[in-house]
């Protein structure tokens, strides 16, 4: 090929090449306005946004999280700078505070939830994973007694390396009694991380991390979302206590303390009455009751100098027939001993 065709052809080649690296660019900007549109929809549709971390690819446990966060709103991965964008497009606030949490790898959460409530969700999700080797644990791992599943063999040799007592019964092995494999802080190793993989055991948790949670504006942090809800509890319980006392006090008649308010009153209105001597159904009883208990402690103090011709007991009366009735009791049971021993003694000797 002569040198004047070979430049034409590769200017040509050159040119196509640009027209198709130029199509590529223009569909990636189409790509990514389209993602951007659908984040804007998104942030429109739901006013809660939660960022959440990704320490490495989705796993199946993880996905399965994903899936339960879904019910309460929409769980996407997108790039960070896409959300940025699409946060700036519709005029967000505090755009500066928020740029700081996308960074790295991120899950996105849009949801109409309080994020105190999608705080204390995303706590409890967990899912669980098979324990790798180097894995360190934050808590005791034991095995309980009962069938493997595993035929007994080279296994075998496994069990007693790990120090766990085994029996085959009916062709199986079996683990002879609960078992502590690990202590919290251990690290699991090959020999066990493989033994409990085929026990089908998964005991290391999986756990979505909050970054933070975005709202109006508003960026709340994990700790800013963690309450005590026990300690929340007792003190409202306490405040409703207080504010019902309050109000029976001050004779509010609020639909919780009107049944209060009405004992309370029926109480000072009968000890009214006590106190003036106005006697009505009501307390006649306890009038008859009062009169004879304050005519009772007037006898009792004027009987020693006057001849009432009744017979008055006193407190110190009362007493001493209490003690004379133990006394009594206490000699009948002694004479029922000695019977009794006797009796025993004498059956002995016939």
């Amino acid at each position: 090929m002569k040198s004047k065709s070979r430049a034409q052809f590769e200017r040509l080649v050159s040119e196509l090449a640009g027209v198709e690296k130029s199509e590529r660019v223009r569909e990636s900007i189409n790509v990514k306005s389209k993602v951007v549109d659908q984040i804007k929809e998104l942030l429109k549709q739901y006013r809660v946004l939660a960022i959440m971390a990704i320490d490495r690819a989705p796993t199946a446990e993880s996905k399965r999280m994903f899936g339960k966060l879904s019910e309460h709103g929409v769980v996407k991965l997108y790039k960070n700078s896409l959300v940025l964008r699409a946060l700036r497009d519709i005029g967000a606030r505090n755009l500066g505070d928020v740029s700081k949490y996308l960074t790295g790898s991120n899950i996105f959460m849009f949801t109409n939830m309080n994020p105190f409530k999608l705080a204390k969700l995303v706590e409890e999700l967990a899912e669980y994973r098979y324990a790798k080797p180097g894995d360190a644990v934050d808590f005791d791992v034991e095995l309980s007694p009962g069938p493997t599943g595993i035929k007994p063999g080279p296994s075998m040799s496994l069990f007693g390396k790990l120090k766990i007592p085994t029996q085959v019964v009916e062709g199986v092995v079996w683990i002879a009694r609960d078992t502590k494999v690990l202590k919290r802080g251990d690290k699991v190793t090959s020999e066990l991380s493989s033994l409990m993989r085929r026990l089908g055991i998964k005991i290391m948790p999986v756990k979505v991390q909050l970054k933070a949670v975005y709202e109006d504006g508003y960026i709340y942090l994990p700790k800013d979302l963690k309450i005590d809800y026990d300690a929340v509890r007792k003190e409202l319980i306490s405040a409703i206590s207080m504010s019902k006392q309050l109000a029976i006090e001050l004779a509010i008649p609020t639909p919780e303390v009107v049944s209060d308010l009405l004992i309370r009153a029926r109480r000072i209105s009968i000890e009214l009455a006590a106190a003036l001597g106005y006697t009505t159904p009501e307390i006649a009883q306890d009038l008859l009751t009062k009169a004879v208990s304050q005519a009772l402690v007037v006898a009792q103090a004027i009987s020693s100098r006057v001849d009432l011709g009744i017979a008055v007991s006193t407190g110190k009366q009362e007493e001493r027939r209490e003690e004379e009735k133990k006394e009594v009791e206490e000699e009948r049971k002694e004479k029922e001993a000695e019977e009794e021993l006797a009796e025993g003694i004498s059956s002995l000797f016939g």
